[in-house]
Parts: structure tokens; C-alpha cells; sequence
């Protein structure tokens, strides 16, 4: 069995699988619940000044007939008196002392507003903070949240406030709510952050009730912008993840957030460079017992791939993501289609003609109808199977080519230099003409 244990900027957990700051770590009741199901951290809901929440707060997408495939969400910060938060917060450190427990924190941006809850809550004996930076909704218009977040200046010089008193390890959660969340993660780094943890919720408004005219959620007819997060997510927070990894002014451990909800989830945005993972949505979708598939499923993948401990998958796929100008242009894949698997139900041929590259053939012999693929029109766009229902239906299979890799770049720089040959030689002519 795979060691599990990682040490997150000096945060040590029996795994990488935390709870996020959310509903989910409202209480003591929930958090040590979710200990004893074997979650190894978790990060306390967001404390501050007690705000008042809505009725009602959730929202959730059913696509193609999966519940909750997004979710949003228009509650705010905990609603429960600082102090009884921080007594929980103890309790709950002592009963479980091997855990990571990390405490989300959000006040209005004052030096002396940071150093006070910062002491406060350091006081009681958590292994870390989270300065929440992310919250797209309520919090955001009263200068907190994302209205931080999205200013690298704020958030640098918020993160030196509290690294100025903090005594444990501080994690900057990052707003996707951004042009380049590079610059976010970058300005914490530079205030010295330990750690950062993306995404938060993306902005949205999940939807319109085409009954009533209410947006979905609505309070007494009235709705407003939310965080959107779950499954649907998961790839914009993937990217995300893989482009501070890669980035040479960030190089801090990072907290993976965003649509997790498998052990494969977690493994891949470990193989992009995160620690730990933090999970919401399908704890409140499913409960706290899915850690148990999540704990036996990576120590399976592990024992599969030889591989001794958790730590060694971090950021083993990021060196392979890059720019679109580093890709081999001489790289070729053609779809084959497998006439013995095919069910002939034609989704392939008409995603093909309608959105591709009209590639795909509607054939028949005595057998009956096929489907072909002319390959020397197929760019290996995928599309056909993607959209295929059968699985080995179709493959997508490498060609050679005969051709030496060649990046956009290099090509780029190629014709640049043909061209400054050929107009070398045409002035040489001219030269040559001219005397």
C-alpha cells in the first residue's frame, strides 16, 4: 500500500483530501464527522465579521441527466459568532490532532483588522490559514473577496500584513475571476504566501425560470451573481493550476480546487502540480463518505503504477504543458472506425459532416452499411470520438509521418530566414544588373 502522507508548506496530513472552506466545515459537528470518515484536512469555513445569509443560497445544473453537474452558491461567510466558531475550531484540533485543520479567514482590508483575527485564531491552535481572496458574491462588494483578489497589489500587500504576525503556515486562495490568475498568484508569493489554493467559484448566474422570470435561485423575486463550482469546472481549474505550476514567480506548493470528485480527479491535478486537493460540491452531493472510494482508489492507482508514495505524481504531467507555439506540427493521429464494434447509429458521421471536416463516409457492401474514414482528409480533431457511444468504436491512431517535429515557431522562424535569403539574393541580382 502507497504512503499517502503529504507535507503541504509544512502542513502535515495522513492524505492529500481536504475538505474546502464551505458549507461542508460550517461546524465542528461537520468537520470531525469528516475526520472520522477519513478525510485528512480540512479548511474552516471562512471566518470574519458574522454577516446574515439568504434564503434561499443553492442552485444546481442537471446536464444530460447528472444532477448537480454545476452548482452555485450565493451564501457568504460563516453566520456563526466568531467565538463559537474558535472554540469548535479547538475542540476539534484536540480530538484529532493528526489531521490538517486550516482555518479560512476574510476581513475588510486593514493591517489591523488581519493582525487581530490572525492572533485570534492562531491562538486556539490551527495548523494553518487561508486568506480567502476568491468570494465573487456579497463579500466582493463590500471591498473583500474577489474585489482583493483581482488586484495584485492588494493581494500582495494583505498577504505581508498577515505574514507580518502569522505564526503557521499562510495559504492565498486565488479568484478565477481574472484575466491571468498568474499575476494573483505571483503578487502572493511576492507578499510572502506559503502556500495557494485555486479555484474559487467562477462568477455566474446558473439560470431563469421561464415560468415565473425569477433567476434560479431567487430571494422574494430578487437574485443575484453566485460561485459557481462542481464538475463543470474541473478543466478551467485544471488549466489554472498547470499555469502557476509552471509559472518561475510562484514555485509554492499549491492546493488544487475545482470539480474533484474521484480519486482520478485528485490524481490529475496532483500529476499538474498540486499537494492536496480541497473538495465542496461532492461532499454536499454525495456526503463525506466518498473520501473512502477516494483513499482506496489513488492507493490502488499508486500500487498499480509502482509507485511508493502520493508525493511522487506532483507536477510529473506539467513539464508537458506548455504553449500552443511548442507543439509538433508534424504530429499526426487519423480516427479509424471498427465496423465489428460500430452500431452504425451515424452520430459520428454527422458531427463529422456538421462540425468537423467531412471526413467520414456512409458506405455499404453485402454486408450492409458501413462508416469509413478517409484519412487523408482526417486531422484528428478527436471530435468523432468523443461524441461516439460505444466504446472501441473508434481509435484514434497515430501515422507517421517521416517528418522531423516541427513547433510554430520553428516553422515561423524558417520562412523568416527563406525570406531573408530570397531577398539577399534578389539585391544581389540587382546588384549585378545594375553594373
Amino acid at each position: 500500500m502507497a504512503d499517502l502522507r503529504i507535507n503541504f508548506a509544512g502542513i502535515r496530513s495522513p492524505n492529500p483530501f481536504w475538505l474546502a472552506s464551505a458549507p461542508p466545515t460550517n461546524t465542528g459537528y461537520q468537520v470531525q464527522r469528516a475526520f472520522e470518515a477519513g478525510w485528512g484536512g480540512a479548511v474552516w469555513k471562512t471566518l470574519g465579521n458574522p454577516v446574515i445569509n439568504t434564503t434561499s443560497r443553492f442552485a444546481g445544473l442537471t446536464f444530460g441527466g447528472q444532477r448537480v453537474a454545476g452548482f452555485n452558491n450565493i451564501e457568504l461567510i460563516s453566520d456563526r459568532p466568531l467565538d463559537v466558531n474558535l472554540k469548535e475550531i479547538a475542540e476539534t484540533k484536540k480530538r484529532f490532532p493528526d489531521r490538517a485543520l486550516i482555518v479560512s479567514l476574510m476581513v475588510e482590508p486593514k493591517r489591523e483588522a488581519w493582525h487581530e483575527i490572525v492572533k485570534r485564531v492562531e491562538a486556539v491552535g490551527v495548523d494553518g490559514l487561508e486568506l480567502n481572496f476568491g468570494c465573487p458574491h456579497g463579500m466582493a462588494e463590500r471591498g473583500m473577496g474577489s474585489a482583493s483578489g483581482q488586484v495584485p497589489a492588494l493581494v500582495e500587500r494583505q498577504t505581508h500584513w498577515v505574514k507580518e504576525v502569522a505564526e503557521t503556515p499562510v495559504i492565498v486562495k486565488l479568484t478565477p475571476n481574472i484575466t491571468d490568475i498568474t499575476a494573483i498568484a505571483a503578487a502572493a508569493a511576492r507578499g510572502g504566501a506559503d502556500a495557494i489554493s485555486l479555484i474559487n467559484t467562477i462568477n455566474s448566474l446558473m439560470g431563469v425560470d421561464l415560468d415565473t422570470w425569477n433567476t434560479i435561485p431567487h430571494v422574494a423575486g430578487k437574485g443575484t451573481h453566485g460561485g459557481y463550482c462542481g464538475p463543470a469546472v474541473k478543466p478551467i481549474a485544471l488549466h489554472m493550476v498547470a499555469e502557476c505550476a509552471r509559472h518561475p514567480e510562484v514555485n509554492i506548493p499549491i492546493s488544487g480546487i475545482g470539480g474533484i470528485a474521484t480519486w482520478r480527479d485528485a490524481a490529475e491535478f496532483m500529476l499538474m502540480g498540486a499537494t492536496s486537493v480541497q473538495v465542496c460540491t461532492a461532499v454536499m452531493h454525495h456526503g463525506f463518505r466518498i473520501v473512502e472510494d477516494m483513499i482506496d482508489g489513488l492507493n490502488r492507482y499508486l500500487d498499480d503504477k509502482g509507485i511508493a508514495g502520493v508525493t511522487d505524481l506532483i507536477g510529473r504531467s506539467a513539464e508537458r504543458y506548455g504553449n500552443w507555439g511548442d507543439l509538433d506540427l508534424n504530429y499526426k493521429i487519423v480516427a479509424r472506425i471498427n465496423r465489428e464494434v460500430c452500431v452504425n447509429c451515424n452520430k459520428c458521421h454527422i458531427a463529422c459532416e456538421d462540425g468537423a471536416h467531412q471526413c467520414i463516409e456512409m458506405l455499404a457492401d453485402e454486408n450492409g452499411p458501413y462508416l469509413k474514414v478517409r484519412e487523408e482528409d482526417c486531422v484528428g480533431c478527436n471530435l468523432c470520438s468523443i461524441v461516439c457511444p460505444v466504446e472501441g468504436a473508434i481509435t484514434m491512431t497515430e501515422v507517421p509521418t517521416g517528418l522531423p517535429p516541427m513547433t510554430w515557431d520553428q516553422r515561423r522562424q524558417a520562412l523568416d530566414r527563406l525570406q531573408t535569403v530570397a531577398a539577399e539574393a534578389s539585391c544581389a541580382t540587382a546588384d549585378k544588373e545594375a553594373v
